[in-house]
């Protein structure tokens, strides 16, 4: 983190958004039931995405991610990003599930 500003690192935004995505992607996989052989989950949108608080060398990162909606092989999510008690950051994103070309 020590390049993304000089003299006060802090993990960069998006980053954050990425861990967000992932967290939703393995929600899908692991808990929705959706079955990911021959396909590919795709990071679809990002919306109403908010930094609040810099994210900082040494802390803990806890990501909460829910389905706000699911149709087909689109997913819908809201997630948050906590260090302790405060919000880092907060964002809508979606995801789609295709099939992976062979």
């Amino acid at each position: 983190f020590q390049g993304h500003f000089p003299d006060y690192p802090v993990m960069p935004g998006v980053l954050i958004v990425e861990a967000l995505a992932q967290t939703g992607a393995v929600l899908m996989s692991k808990t929705l039931d959706v079955d990911p052989r021959g396909k590919t989950i795709l990071f679809a949108s990002v919306d109403n995405c908010r930094f609040r608080h810099p994210v900082r060398p040494g802390d803990l990162l806890k990501l909460n991610v829910r389905v706000a909606r699911a149709r087909g092989g689109l997913f819908k999510f809201e997630g948050r990003a906590m260090v302790g008690d405060k919000v880092a950051a907060e964002a809508e994103f979606a995801a789609m599930l295709v099939e992976t070309p062979q």
